[in-house]
């Protein structure tokens, strides 16, 4: 968001209710209901109508307000909830395809944050021109001195050498997976920890407690900065994602990569980690094992730097604005 104004776009945010923190531009409070309550009244009646001025409107989410007389833009970051019903709850998935549907009928633009959730869309009856991708990035990374990262990572008590994995930890993230993986890798590796980093999510993951994991939760970012920096590897086994911003945010700080075939993460990871076959730990284990050599991990180290910088919130944001002129433009 703090991009597009440095490229003629003025954005004004707008919700129900003070304004949320970290917002760096113009804010409106378009006032009650507030919070759920407007969401379920957009979704289910179509109203109060949303009366900021604007040449469009975008919604980042498929909480879809009410527009009229001003092209609607929405960004549909994936359709989980349509793919694995059972990780959310009922209402939820239920609003979930209440939103795409309304996106289906009234957005002229539909923003994908990548090609593997555009052809999700398409499949869902989307029209071929009512949906681009605009990716997703990272800003650069900040140098940061090896005393810097030390004092972090002492924060959390962190001295040992570790695997990471950072996101919301739900089912289809396979992180018992991953948790396999690691316990076979300790045979050899006996110091190697594992480190879980993210909220919980909705559903039953089952046991992740083993030797040497952690669950950490969620972290400040300064200390999740750290842990790539700091990290043999970040593993991402999840067999879904619509983009895959941990992947970028690792590789961007050097941190070699690991992913599973069959998402998003496949196509935004591509030559810049090591991509597996899904629900498959021997696999994941053979791909961690061989960045364990020094020589192997500091090159896919580099390649991973180099994939990285086609994602940055620079460039997300130029698309952002190229495809709002464009849809301003159009009768």
């Amino acid at each position: 968001m703090k991009e597009l104004p440095r490229l003629g776009v003025n954005v004004e945010a707008f919700a129900a209710g003070n304004e949320p923190a970290g917002v760096h531009v113009n804010y409106t409070d378009i006032g009650w209901p507030n919070g759920s309550m407007r969401y379920e009244a957009w979704h289910r009646l179509r109203r109060p109508t949303v009366k900021v001025e604007a040449d469009l409107v975008h919604a980042p989410s498929l909480a879809i307000p009410a527009v009229r007389g001003r092209p609607l833009v929405v960004t549909a970051h994936d359709v989980a909830f349509h793919r694995f019903p059972n990780t959310t709850t009922k209402r939820g998935r239920a609003f979930h395809e209440r939103g795409l549907s309304l996106a289906r009928q009234h957005a002229q633009l539909v923003l994908a944050p990548s090609q593997f959730t555009q052809y999700e869309l398409y499949s869902l009856g989307f029209r071929a021109e009512q949906v681009e991708v605009a990716y997703l990035g990272t800003d650069p990374p900040v140098p940061m001195t090896d005393e810097q990262i030390d004092g972090r990572l002492n924060a959390i008590e962190q001295q040992k050498p570790f695997l990471l994995t950072v996101g919301t930890v739900e089912p289809r993230k396979r992180l018992h997976h991953l948790v396999t993986a690691h316990q076979a890798l300790r045979s050899r590796h006996p110091d190697l920890e594992l480190l879980i980093v993210g909220p919980q999510g909705w559903g039953d993951v089952g046991d992740l407690e083993a030797p040497g994991v952690r669950r950490l939760g969620a972290l400040r970012w300064t200390i999740i900065d750290a842990l790539y920096r700091r990290a043999v590897a970040c593993a991402i086994p999840s067999i879904y994602e619509g983009f895959g911003l941990p992947a970028v945010e690792a590789m961007s700080r050097g941190c070699p990569t690991v992913v599973v075939n069959g998402s998003a993460l496949e196509e935004v990871v591509g030559n810049g980690g090591l991509r597996v076959r899904p629900d498959d730990p021997d696999a994941l284990g053979g791909a961690l094992e061989s960045l364990m050599a020094a020589d192997y991990r500091s090159a896919v180290s580099l390649a991973g730097i180099e994939r990285a910088r086609r994602f940055t919130w620079s460039a997300s944001a130029q698309r952002h604005a190229d495809l709002y002129r464009r849809v301003i433009a159009e009768p």
